[in-house]
């Protein structure tokens, strides 16, 4: 039996590591015109409701 098996593969463990910045990008994608969305929402009942 070889040591081989015991070790994982460098290609898995180096494409965590580069889509890293892809998550946090489509993340901030999604996540920025989410944001202005609900700022706006909020805004907008607040003046619904006070007049």
């Amino acid at each position: 039996m070889s040591g081989e098996s015991s070790t994982s593969p460098p290609d898995t463990a180096a494409a965590g590591h580069d889509r890293r910045g892809l998550i946090v990008l489509v993340w901030l994608w999604v996540g920025v015109p989410l944001a202005y969305g609900l700022y706006e929402l909020v805004r907008k009942v607040t003046q619904l409701f006070t007049g």
